[in-house]
């Protein structure tokens, strides 16, 4: 049985973000509770609910722990520390999905995993050796391979993760001079597939378009975590947030996701990492109620799923 709770459903920034002063934001600062707040995005994951790997680390991590009892430390004769984190497995390496690392610095061995961009992302980079690689080993996530799980001391997590590449692009940091740095499709981007021996659960925090092949990996999947962060692909700019589209961002549209998936046969669809321009975060918007008569949910913070 796989268990999975969500313990970030809101995009870089967050739900309200810090700095925004748009209409979605306010609401969610005055307490409305049509527009309920959301961290960055992240799923907990485990096949036994006792050891738990996180998919990506978001700069919220500390507070998306603290909320979520199943990642609590347990008391034990002898021991004041402890974790129920066996794993994080990354999907790339913008901050959203790597900062938190440096929440888990504090000498509790746990395995990295992720593909070979974003670790040689990580080890270009001298503060994430705080992460004590001694103690946390980093490894190699390879494309289209199922890899069993394991936490630090080799011991099987009774989950299985198949990363593939989706189309993306590099990290923010990454790119030279704000020149827009095409779409990548060898793995800066990855999805996740993960199982315990029964249906598998697809984590697709960012996608920048449906390709053929990720249309025949998803046919038919019993749940799909998708990228949500537009509703529409010139959102930002309509709304004063920034010259970009969600194209130049990597990231697909809402509109365009529901007709791609419209024919794929996924029992449950689930929009994860949601900008907090995008409407579909307001309970009582048009766009929510179009996105649900579509057969969509859209992600909360402490959502669980089970299969």
């Amino acid at each position: 049985m796989l268990r999975a709770i969500v313990l970030g459903a809101a995009a870089g920034g967050g739900f309200p973000q810090w700095n925004s002063a748009g209409p979605g934001c306010i609401r969610a600062r005055a307490g409305d509770p049509a527009a309920r707040p959301r961290t960055q995005a992240a799923l907990a994951v485990s096949a036994d609910g006792a050891r738990w790997a996180l998919l990506n680390a978001s700069p919220d991590l500390r507070a998306q722990i603290l909320s979520t009892p199943a990642l609590h430390p347990r008391p034990a004769p002898g021991r004041i520390r402890h974790s129920p984190i066996a794993a994080v497995v990354l999907t790339g390496a913008e901050v959203d999905t790597i900062a938190g690392l440096l929440t888990l610095r504090e000498g509790h061995p746990f395995a990295l995993y992720g593909a070979d961009q974003a670790l040689a992302t990580l080890a270009a980079i001298p503060i994430f050796r705080a992460v004590n690689p001694a103690i946390v080993p980093r490894r190699p996530l390879p494309l289209d391979t199922p890899v069993a799980l394991a936490d630090a001391a080799e011991r099987s997590l009774g989950l299985t993760v198949e990363a593939f590449a989706v189309p993306g692009k590099v990290p923010l940091f990454a790119e030279q001079d704000g020149a827009d740095p095409g779409r990548a499709d060898d793995g800066e981007t990855i999805g996740l597939r993960l199982a315990a021996g029964g249906d598998s659960l697809f984590f697709i925090p960012g996608c920048a378009a449906m390709t053929p092949a990720l249309r025949s990996r998803l046919e038919g999947a019993a749940c799909v975590f998708f990228d949500g962060t537009l509703w529409r692909d010139d959102e930002m700019i309509r709304a004063g947030a920034g010259p970009k589209t969600g194209a130049r961002m990597g990231h697909m549209s809402m509109d365009a996701t529901v007709d791609a998936f419209a024919t794929l046969g996924v029992r449950r669809r689930i929009f994860i990492h949601i900008n907090n321009t995008n409407p579909v975060l307001l309970a009582d918007s048009p766009e929510r109620a179009a996105v649900g008569r579509a057969g969509w949910e859209v992600a909360e913070d402490g959502m669980e799923i089970t299969l």
